[in-house]
């Protein structure tokens, strides 16, 4: 029996890759996601009251990047969003020294809701003075006392000094790491 017309298969779709945007208001995840668009960072800081989305096609697929505002009244959602992902992105302010045990706790939330999970950690806000060494960084946040098996990568950046943009060493090395572990 001849196929009909309606049962060929429709041009290739490709296949999505999604990447969860998580860390405390101020930490610069709305920028990452802007700068990774192609738009230039909005001046001052402006919480993201909700979600934000960017969608980048690559040669084999699709990446989805879902921000959900850093709030305390928005970080109730991110553990439901955080099983359906392929890869989370926790942003740290790096010069937050009063609300890293807050970013700590968080963090490991999500880290014990799924084991398996590859996580980056992007320690942003490097360029401006008084910023964490990454040291500090991995003792603050719990990350030498972790025993599992799961990848768990710790990135310095500056997402968006004064006349930046995506070329922005950290924003281009972020978005490689990402690439390869969506592969």
């Amino acid at each position: 029996m001849p196929e009909d017309e309606e049962d060929e298969p429709a041009l290739e779709e490709l296949e999505q890759r999604e990447v969860l945007v998580l860390g405390l208001d101020g930490s610069g995840k709305s920028t990452f996601l802007r700068l990774l668009a192609g738009k230039p960072p909005v001046e001052g800081h402006v919480p993201t009251w909700g979600f934000n989305s960017v969608r980048l096609p690559t040669k084999n697929f699709e990446v989805d990047l879902l921000e959900i505002g850093g709030s305390q009244n928005l970080r109730f959602y991110w553990k439901e969003f955080v099983n359906e992902v392929d890869v989370l992105v926790f942003m740290v302010d790096s010069t937050d020294r009063l609300r890293l045990p807050w970013a700590r706790q968080e963090l490991q939330k999500l880290l014990d809701k799924d084991p398996d999970l590859p996580v980056v950690i992007v320690a942003n806000k490097q360029d401006l003075s008084g910023a964490m060494s990454m040291v500090e960084l991995q003792q603050e946040l719990g990350l030498l006392a972790s025993d599992n098996q799961r990848e768990v990568f710790l990135l310095a950046a500056s997402i968006a000094p004064a006349g930046s943009g995506f070329e922005e060493p950290g924003t281009v090395r972020i978005w490689k790491l990402l690439l390869e572990l969506l592969s």
